[in-house]
């Protein structure tokens, strides 16, 4: 006799994923759920989640490494249950951590000894890194005036309005005063001679951006310091500069390394980058450095011996993973300074492919300069009828993530779409990235112009009835901001469907 029996609803070992219950009934989405399921489908049901997610390697608004060599990949699995806090447990970590520091501080000219050792720390990224920048910053324009029996209530900092939104969180966070000095069109950097026209006797520092965000450019430190000199010098204060080289701190050192923005200028006092951007690791990780240990006030650096030893720190984070740190270490002496360089002449003769490219259309204007980060930002020369924001909207369909943005004040009124060159993009899909941009620009060329038609009724409208008609400016303002609205709107959409 052959005994058989019927599997029960919980034996999951005679059934294929995809035949079980489990991925017949939604999962929880805002309560843990009661009954445990399987690793297997758990594995599954995340994974093809995650299918809906764009792909990293195509995502060309992101600055973020997204490709390391198979031998890092494995470091970084080997160490990904390090907590890099615990020095005392983990010591290598610790050293790899230092060397990273000492090596970027020679990269960035600093003022070091043979045998002296650099001051800095690794961060989660360069947002953590210009926070503890600021922190020391205002501690040590705190300390000075106390000294001078002068208020200390007021700090300021200077910048452009390009810069990222990580030093308007600083400003809120940290109770400083954001100067911005204002872009205009044709300029999208901080203008040095209008920055330091803004220094007072409460500014803690000026901060210059070596690659911003917007079209990548880098600003000029060396005018900025010989202006400040100048000032500082007329009126007996000792303002200082911070360099944001986020995005530029390691292209300038190996495409451009005669310019001189970094500790080469005297009042250069700290420097921040990104190593999960052209630092060529994953992300999240940067460096802080500073010009000498005078410039980190010691009351901002903690000593704890509860994890074995006594440790200094300073971080705004405390526990956080060894496997950047260690990638990061990797990356410096399995490339050095040959392997970067090629890396970033390989990634800005990309630039170039494409930006010859999308001049060859005749249908953009460039917004982004050669020398700087390699990337290119374009407008449409004729935006009437369709924007870049249905460009970049477009580009979905091929795969392609393209940011479409307004630049800030006063250059509100112009809009850029911008691609960030990478190690992993290759000429190959630079070429192919302008095929999909014609096609886009064919297809949306046998569209009718929707948006701009109803303005242009509404404007005729408007001056029929003998009102003041809109100015270019404002009509496109409108679009602009219409497309913003739409493309926002559809995000939220998908969001909630998901």
């Amino acid at each position: 006799m052959v005994l058989s029996k019927t599997a029960s609803q919980t034996d999951v070992s005679v059934h294929s994923t995809f035949a079980s219950r489990y991925v017949r009934n939604s999962l929880p989405r805002f309560k843990m759920p009661e009954e445990s399921i399987p690793k297997e489908a758990a594995y599954q049901i995340i994974n093809d989640e995650l299918m809906l997610d764009g792909n990293p390697r195509l995502n060309l608004a992101s600055f973020v490494t997204t490709w390391m060599e198979p031998e890092c990949d494995k470091l970084i699995m080997d160490a990904v249950n390090k907590n890099y806090v615990d020095m005392d447990e983990y010591p290598v970590t610790t050293e790899l951590q230092n060397r990273c520091v000492n090596m970027i501080a020679h990269l960035f000219n600093a003022p070091l000894g043979d045998s002296e050792t650099a001051v800095g720390v690794g961060t989660v990224g360069s947002s953590e890194a210009i926070m503890l920048a600021g922190l020391a910053f205002k501690r040590k324009w705190q300390n000075k005036r106390k000294a001078e029996g002068k208020p200390f209530d007021k700090p300021n900092i200077v910048t452009g309005a390009n810069v990222q939104v990580c030093w308007e969180k600083f400003a809120r966070y940290f109770e400083v005063e954001l100067k911005e000095v204002k872009l205009r069109e044709g300029y999208y950097v901080m203008d040095p001679a209008k920055a330091v026209e803004m220094v007072d006797e409460n500014t803690i520092c000026v901060a210059a951006i070596l690659g911003s965000t917007l079209n990548g450019e880098f600003e000029d430190v060396k005018l900025l310091n010989d202006l400040l000199v100048e000032k500082n010098k007329e009126t007996g204060w000792d303002t200082p500069i911070h360099a944001d080289a986020a995005s530029g701190g390691f292209i300038a050192p190996f495409l451009y390394p005669e310019l001189e923005w970094d500790f080469r200028l005297p009042l250069v006092k700290s420097i921040n980058v990104s190593g999960h951007k052209y630092g060529l690791v994953y992300a999240g990780i940067g460096w802080v450095i500073w010009r000498n240990k005078e410039d980190l006030p010691e009351e901002l650096i903690f000593h704890i011996n509860y994890l074995g030893a006594d440790q200094p720190t300073f971080t705004l984070n405390f526990s956080k993973g060894s496997s950047q740190v260690i990638a990061q270490y990797y990356q410096l002496i399995r490339l050095g300074y040959e392997g970067y360089r090629n890396v970033m002449e390989n990634c800005h003769e990309n630039a170039m492919v494409l930006k010859r490219g999308l001049e060859k259309t005749g249908r953009f204007s460039i917004v982004s300069k050669d020398e700087g980060v390699p990337l290119v930002a374009f407008s449409l020369k004729d935006n009437k009828r369709h924007d870049e924001f249905e460009i970049a909207e477009m580009l979905r369909r091929f795969g392609w993530i393209v940011p479409a943005y307004t630049m800030p004040a006063d250059a509100q009124h112009i809009t850029v779409l911008r691609v960030v060159i990478r190690e992993d993009f290759s000429r190959t899909l630079a070429e192919r990235l302008v095929m999909d941009i014609e096609k886009v620009l064919h297809e949306l060329d046998m569209l009718p112009a929707k948006v701009s038609a109803k303005l242009a009724m509404a404007e005729e409208e408007h001056g029929n009835n003998g009102t003041v008609k809109k100015t270019a400016i404002e009509t496109q303002r409108e679009i602009t901001a219409y497309w913003k609205k739409y493309v926002t709107e559809r995000k939220t959409n998908k969001n909630k469907i998901c």
